[in-house]
């Protein structure tokens, strides 16, 4: 039928096609748009083209060690991955902790952020911990004000500071917090738990923390909080030669580099869970010792470079990822006793080590997550964990 219709279609005038289509549609159900379309294109239709499969590349060889790889450094994404890689990879083979052949290890050097990010797109659903991020004394019109536009990435040697709180979700009581110190130029970050708020010991841990930096502190950035602006910090500061300033009242963007550290690193470790005592301040000491060294030797970061925007549009480009230890050594400001200090440190470190002494100090620290007893259903006691969303990351290394 349908040929038959096509010859008396393809021969008829413009006035003939309309009352046989109009019938067509009818006898075959079709759509106008579809009918006209079979009735046109009957007999000159070409037959389907087979497209040809492209070999694969990356096979599941590739995809097995480049899973390991990728857990061994904290999960981070493709675009911070991908250049790191040419670095990494040596060195879990030399300690032993990747096994792979040399077409494997040549394929993960070259291999590009967007193939990572589709290749483990499955895995990164199973470890999706997308991080959440949560005074005013008279010092403050002595201490200068330092806004997020005067800030120069260009040298090392001016650090932010702030303090993470592990409250579980409620100020009431005494709990631990954390004092997250960060340069902006070479991302280099230093970590360290303090028993509360207080004052004396924000002091004490600042002090250690600032001795731990490999290069010369030439100015010290916080937020409004009267556990820095008072006056043993601004005299410390004026011994020293540290110039100290801080930021506007309510204006993250003025800490913007140590405020992405407190998810980025503090939150993504130890989560959102209410810490207090003195066993939980000692784990948690513990395992900043070893994130700091994880962090800034194996964990490559990105800088912004430009920003451009056209209407409603935000354009951001970035500049190549690499670890705080390789901008460090990169940096004309640093001296060379202080890059052959760390280099030797790099040389002895095992970044899969690391990461399994961070997973388990996370699971010891979760046994000091305070405990409430409620009654399920069926009547009986159960002892539930009681914090605010806390999230431990796996250890399947």
């Amino acid at each position: 039928m349908i040929k038959e219709t096509v010859g008396r279609y393809q021969r008829a005038r413009k006035r003939e096609k309309t009352k046989i289509l109009d019938e067509f549609v009818v006898l075959t159900g079709y759509t106008r748009h579809h009918a006209c379309w079979v009735l046109r294109t009957w007999g000159k239709r070409s037959p389907p083209k087979h497209t040809r499969r492209r070999r694969r590349i990356y096979d599941h060889k590739v995809f097995v060690a480049l899973r390991e790889v990728w857990l061994i450094c904290d999960s981070i994404c493709g675009k911070r991955l991908a250049p790191y890689l040419k670095e990494i990879v040596p060195i879990l083979i030399r300690h032993k902790e990747l096994t792979v052949n040399t077409e494997t290890a040549e394929k993960l050097t070259r291999i590009s952020a967007a193939t990572i990010d589709r290749l483990l797109a499955p895995e990164r659903k199973k470890y999706n911990t997308k991080p959440r991020l949560r005074s005013e004394s008279s010092l403050l019109n002595r201490i200068p004000l330092k806004t997020f536009s005067e800030w120069d990435r260009t040298k090392p040697g001016h650090l932010q500071v702030d303090l993470v709180e592990h409250n579980g979700g409620t100020t009431r009581g005494e709990y631990t917090c954390s004092l997250v110190m960060t340069d902006p130029c070479s991302g280099w970050t230093e970590v360290r738990a303090v028993r509360n708020k207080a004052q004396v010991w924000v002091f004490e841990a600042l002090q250690y923390s600032l001795g731990r930096i490999p290069f010369q502190i030439d100015g010290l950035h916080s937020d409004g909080g009267s556990e820095f602006i008072n006056d043993h910090l601004e005299k410390y500061c004026e011994k020293e030669g540290i110039t100290f300033t801080h930021s506007r009242p309510y204006k993250k963007n003025d800490n913007f580099c140590v405020e992405q550290k407190n998810g980025n690193i503090v939150r993504r470790t130890v989560g959102y869970g209410r810490y207090r005592g003195e066993s939980a301040l000692k784990v948690l000491n513990e395992l900043y010792e070893v994130l700091r060294v994880y962090v800034n030797y194996f964990q490559p970061v990105m800088k912004l470079v430009e920003k451009t925007r056209i209407g409603s549009r935000v354009t951001k480009r970035y500049d190549k990822a690499r670890t705080p230890f390789k901008q460090l050594l990169e940096c004309e400001q640093i001296e060379k006793e202080a890059k052959q200090v760390l280099s030797e440190q790099y040389r002895s470190l095992n970044p899969a080590e690391l990461k399994r002494k961070i997973t388990c100090y996370q699971q010891q620290l979760f046994r000091y997550l305070p405990r409430r007893r409620t009654r399920d259903k069926s009547g009986l006691d159960s002892v539930k964990i009681y914090s605010a969303s806390v999230v431990l990351r796996s250890g399947r290394i």
